[in-house]
């Protein structure tokens, strides 16, 4: 059991902790606007990122898993991702932010390639 727990523990653990909580100081949004809090505690984990690294979103819908590339709120409560499937086919998952899951975690460049960054877009104003 020691093991593992000691595994789970890297010397640098709190310094690791300390960065998080530096995160999420910076990364507030409006309690009620669930789609907002959404994409900005992705955009706060985007903007932390070192140039060799690239913020990998992954969603599960259904029978499908998609790497997101972009978030759009057309409203509070909803969320449209659009992203690759795992047959590289683009696709996009409409859902209700307060039912949302994503897997997020930084990952290092392949050699050679520059870093995938996430798109934010912003509805238009009504006029």
């Amino acid at each position: 059991m020691k093991d593992v727990i000691d595994a789970l523990r890297p010397a640098d653990a709190a310094a690791v902790a300390d960065s998080l909580a530096d995160q999420r100081q910076t990364a507030s949004a409006p309690n009620d606007n669930i789609g907002a809090v959404i994409v900005g505690q992705v955009q706060a984990m985007q903007n932390a990122l070192k140039e060799d690294q690239e913020l990998v979103v992954l969603c599960t819908a259904g029978l499908e898993t998609l790497r997101v590339l972009e978030f759009f709120s057309p409203s509070p409560r909803v969320l449209v991702l659009t992203g690759l499937d795992t047959e590289r086919t683009i696709t996009r998952v409409i859902c209700p932010a307060d039912s949302l899951q994503l897997v997020c975690k930084p990952m290092p460049v392949q050699t050679g390639t520059k870093p995938a960054r996430i798109r934010f877009v912003v509805p238009k104003p009504k006029a």
